[in-house]
């Protein structure tokens, strides 16, 4: 195989979303946050596995997101749309049955003069000045937004994987005050603020980075493991270059492995000469530049080149191949590219 194998462990990702849901406090519902393709790992699979392992309730960003949850989840879960219910959206939005998590009074007009009668949420900005309706707009519109009847009010931490920031406890006050005494279900948690404890909990939990495995889940199941394939060796001289722009020159003689995988399958440029790939237990330093299509890895140590070589397994996780990259995990596992042959464990595709 000339590509790349990005294998991805079903039973992995439904064993973190059972954790997370006994993480809860007791009476919440656990939901899956599946936007972006499932963190680069496909929505189909993905929701189905978690649908299977009991979740009721997905999150995308956008309403052609929720069009391929829905058409892979087939009837009864509910899918949320975090963007709304922007222009254009409303046939998807009645046709596939999504629910919108409504930002603005602009979109609360909208929503509701086009689909009276179908479900929404609200969203609040509670100090991370992003999506939702600041304090002011929402006690404007809270009288004849709550008559309308919305499913949900929810908010989202801007700093839940720090669990000693200041900004955590302003924005559950600030939530608190917004929403007490609506009759409402709220949620305000995603992975990190579950494990900030059950005063962030609510009603409802959405992780998302904690199913895949990443942090700040310490605890989470390794879900996906990044095989690139040798497709060449050769033995380079002392004193030879190997790759772009001569970056790196051979100390000694040096058994080096071509490696098919670059940044057109999401590998960073930024790993270029940091990288460490792995044969088995057996570290191998990636060296000169990451190119569209290749890299080049020193196997000399091992004596001859291997088959295939991991850049994510076992011995990295992605969130430390991401600490190498001067990244976050979340940008990696979403760069993974069309191109790279996704293999199933376990799981429910169908």
């Amino acid at each position: 195989m000339a590509v790349a194998t990005l294998t991805i462990d079903l039973d992995a990702l439904a064993a973190n979303w059972r954790a997370l849901d006994r993480a809860s406090a007791s009476g919440v519902q656990t939901a899956g946050v599946v936007k972006a393709d499932a963190y680069g790992l496909g929505v189909g699979p993905v929701v189905l596995t978690l649908a299977h392992a009991g979740a009721r309730r997905f999150f995308v960003a956008a309403c052609e997101e929720g069009v391929l949850a829905r058409k892979a989840l087939g009837p009864g879960p509910q899918i949320n749309v975090l963007s709304g219910h922007m222009e254009g959206d409303t046939r998807l939005i009645r046709d596939h049955d999504l629910t919108p998590m409504l930002n603005s009074l602009d979109q609360v007009t909208r929503h509701l003069e086009a689909l009276p009668g179908h479900a929404f949420g609200v969203q609040l900005d509670t100090g991370m000045n992003r999506l939702g309706m600041e304090e002011a707009e929402w006690e404007a519109a809270a009288p004849f937004v709550l008559e309308a009847g919305p499913d949900l009010l929810m908010s989202h931490l801007a700093c839940a994987d720090d669990p000693d920031h200041a900004m955590n406890e302003v924005q559950l006050a600030n939530f608190r005050a917004m929403t007490e005494g609506t009759g409402v279900a709220r949620s305000l948690a995603a992975t990190g603020g579950i494990l900030l404890g059950p005063a962030y909990h609510f009603d409802l939990t959405r992780p998302g980075i904690g199913l895949y495995g990443g942090r700040p889940y310490e605890g989470a199941a390794p879900v996906v493991r990044l095989t690139l394939p040798v497709i060449q060796s050769r033995l380079v001289a002392a004193g030879e270059a190997v790759g772009y722009s001569c970056t790196w020159t051979a100390p000694r003689p040096s058994l080096i492995a071509t490696v098919q995988g670059g940044y057109a399958d999401g590998i960073l440029r930024s790993l270029s000469g940091k990288a460490t790939l792995w044969a088995g237990d057996v570290p191998c330093p990636l060296v000169g530049r990451v190119s569209m299509d290749l890299i080049t890895v020193d196997v000399s140590h091992l004596g001859q080149a291997p088959a295939t070589l991991d850049l994510i397994g076992p011995n990295q996780s992605v969130d430390q191949l991401a600490d190498v990259a001067g990244t976050i995990g979340y940008e990696l596992l979403t760069r993974m590219a069309p191109r790279l042959a996704r293999r199933y464990l376990g799981g429910q595709r169908q």
